[in-house]
């Protein structure tokens, strides 16, 4: 093994840092979803590419500036997400059921993209894609910078949000103890397509800075579903800061390997967190 130069490491600990943002990011809506709405929405990744062809599409045809999609879309995506609430309420369905329904919606979402864009590679073109600067010595992508501000943001938000307003209050108790919430005159209905409504919208949030820093193809949907996953557990499922603190462990660890070793051992990385943490972790059954 050789070692690498103090600057390459460090670059490599920054790159870990933006692509833990944006781990944080996508996980912060399953996170708040599977811990307060018990579904184990695997649409929500299906979600988040949507936007960001969308975001592509309508940078590339109509030349709209990406950063507007961040006030467009996550109405839109609020939308979607309140109605698949609601129809998933109706049926009354299991955390269990819940992972196969959703795998089937984000199936049909990769079909769709498919159907629309193709199977090919596509990459959004802005006047900023590429823009960088440079502090200390150290280079930082504006899209990656602009991804991690957003995920310390919303996850702040979110975390004050949950903890000092009654709404949010209500959210806690409701995932709690559903019925005595509801004895106490909590609208769980309503803030069930609240929440999951949000949950969507922040996945479009992370859809539109996905575009602006990757390469987009429909199959990526699924490679970036267990290192996600990992990032919720290991932050706590309901929880609105832990995925972010978790996404960035693991990119900077990820990244950390990949210079250390080789980019193969990076998805080891994960993995071997999420399985110290569940034989470890206090109170294990």
């Amino acid at each position: 093994m050789t070692l690498p130069s103090l600057n390459l490491l460090s670059q490599s600990i920054l790159s870990g840092f933006f692509i833990g943002g944006m781990y944080g990011l996508i996980g912060l809506g399953l996170g708040l979803s599977w811990g307060l709405l018990r579904q184990i929405n695997l649409a929500h990744f299906g979600f988040v590419f949507l936007s960001a062809y969308i975001s592509y599409h309508l940078a590339t045809v109509w030349g709209v500036d990406p950063l507007l999609m961040l006030l467009v879309l996550p109405p839109i995506f609020f939308g979607i997400g309140i109605t698949m609430q609601w129809v998933l309420s109706r049926f009354h369905i299991s955390p269990f059921n819940s992972l196969l329904v959703t795998f089937g919606i984000t199936v049909m979402i990769e079909s769709l993209i498919q159907y629309i864009w193709t199977a090919d590679f596509r990459k959004l073109q802005s006047s900023y894609g590429e823009e960088k600067f440079k502090v200390v010595g150290l280079f930082v992508p504006v899209p990656e910078l602009l991804t991690l501000l957003l995920a310390i943001f919303f996850a702040f938000a979110f975390w004050a949000a949950m903890r000092f307003t009654d709404l949010g209050k209500a959210m806690r108790a409701m995932a709690e103890d559903g019925p005595i919430a509801a004895a106490f005159g909590i609208n769980q209905r309503l803030l069930s397509l609240l929440l999951s409504g949000a949950c969507v919208a922040l996945a479009s949030v992370a859809g539109v800075c996905f575009a602006l820093t990757f390469t987009l193809t429909p199959t990526q949907i699924f490679s970036w579903v267990g290192v996600v996953f990992a990032a919720v557990m290991l932050g706590g499922l309901g929880s609105a800061i832990g995925p972010l603190v978790a996404g960035i462990i693991i990119g900077v660890s990820e990244a950390i390997a990949m210079v250390l070793f080789s980019p193969s051992w990076a998805p080891i990385v994960s993995f071997s967190l999420l399985i110290l943490m569940l034989l470890f972790r206090p109170g294990k059954a």
